[in-house]
C-alpha cells in the first residue's frame, strides 16, 4: 500500500475478513512472508493475520533514521485501510520492541505479546551484549560504531543470507543456535525463515541496517506508557536475545504476564508454545 508520506509498504493479510486483526512484527532481518505455524494458529482462533515488511525490507521503501516507535504510524495506516478498529500485536525477536511500541502508542491495540524480544540498549543494570553469540556481538558492536561501520559489516553477510537455503541456516547462524534451536530448525520452520531472509534482503540491506541502528538508540517511547495487557516470553538458552533481556523486561513491566522458561531457545520457545501464547493473549485482552 501507499502511505501518506508516499512510501510503499509491503502488506500481507490472511484469514477471515471479520476476524480481529493480529499484527505480527517479524524478526531482524525479516519480511512479510509468514511463519506458517503461526499463521495456522492465528486462523484457528478466528483471527486475521496482518504482516508487513518494515521500511527498507523487501519492497517496502526505506525510512532513514526511523525509531522503533515509528512503526505505530505505519501499522495504524494499515489497520485504517483494512477497516480494523482494534488489534492484537505480536513481535518475535527484533519484532518484540515494535510490539511493545504498539502496546504503548497504537490506539487500536488491545493486547501485546513479545517473544524473545530485545530490551532497550541503555537499560539500567543490563549488560546488553552479555550472553549473545559471536555474530550478534560483532553486529551490534558495528551498529554502535555508526551507520558506515554497520553497513560494511552487513554487506559482508548479505550475499549469503540473500540466497540462504533451509539446509544452510545452521551453518550461517552457527554461533547463534543452541541445541534447543537446532532441533526445531527442520523442514517447515527452516523453509519459512529462509524465505523471510531472502525476501528481506532481495533489494538491499537498508531494513536490516535501520533495524539495528534503531535498537541501539532510544526507542522513542517509555515502557511505563504500555497500558494494554501484555505478555513476555523468553528462554534461558537463547543466544540471539539473552535471557537477561526477558528478565529485565519482566521487571520493568510488572503488570505483564511473564514466562521466563528454562531450557528454551530463540526459535524453540516460539514454535513450542505458540498455541499457549495466543490463548493467553486472547484471554488477557478479553477476546477469548
Amino acid at each position: 500500500m501507499r502511505l501518506a508520506d508516499g512510501r510503499r509498504l509491503d502488506v500481507r493479510v490472511s484469514g477471515p475478513d471479520d476476524g480481529v486483526a493480529l499484527v505480527f512484527h517479524h524478526g531482524t532481518p525479516g519480511a512479510s512472508p509468514p511463519i506458517r505455524a503461526l499463521e495456522r494458529a492465528v486462523h484457528a482462533r478466528g483471527l486475521r493475520l496482518v504482516t508487513t515488511s518494515r521500511p527498507g525490507y523487501g519492497t517496502s521503501d526505506r525510512q532513514p533514521g526511523r525509531r522503533v516507535v515509528d512503526v505505530c504510524a505505519d501499522v495504524s495506516a494499515v489497520l485504517d485501510e483494512l477497516g480494523a478498529r482494534r488489534c492484537l500485536t505480536v513481535g518475535w525477536s527484533g519484532g518484540g520492541p515494535h510490539a511493545l511500541a504498539c502496546a504503548a502508542r497504537l490506539e487500536q491495540s488491545v493486547g501485546a505479546l513479545s517473544i524473545a524480544g530485545v530490551a532497550p540498549f541503555e537499560a539500567d543494570g543490563l549488560d546488553w551484549l552479555a550472553g549473545m553469540g559471536e555474530d550478534n556481538i560483532g553486529e551490534f558492536s558495528a551498529a554502535r560504531a555508526g551507520e558506515d561501520s554497520l553497513r560494511r559489516f552487513l554487506d559482508g553477510l548479505a550475499p549469503v543470507m540473500r540466497v540462504i537455503t533451509p539446509e544452510g541456516i545452521g551453518l550461517a547462524l552457527s554461533t547463534l543456535l543452541p541445541p534447543e534451536d537446532r532441533r526445531v530448525l527442520t523442514t517447515e520452520l527452516a523453509e519459512d525463515i529462509a524465505t523471510s531472509f531472502q525476501e528481506a534482503l532481495r533489494v538491499g540491506i537498508d531494513g536490516w541496517l535501520d533495524d539495528d541502528l534503531s535498537f541501539v538508540m532510544p526507542w522513542g517511547f517509555d515502557l511505563d506508557e504500555v497500558s494494554v495487557p501484555t505478555a513476555i516470553w523468553q528462554g534461558s538458552a537463547d543466544l540471539m536475545v539473552p535471557f537477561a533481556h526477558g528478565q529485565w523486561l519482566a521487571h520493568e513491566l510488572p503488570s505483564a504476564s511473564a514466562h521466563l522458561l528454562e531450557g528454551e531457545g530463540h526459535f524453540s520457545i516460539g514454535v513450542g508454545a505458540i498455541d499457549q501464547m495466543l490463548d493467553e493473549l486472547l484471554a488477557i485482552s478479553g477476546l477469548d
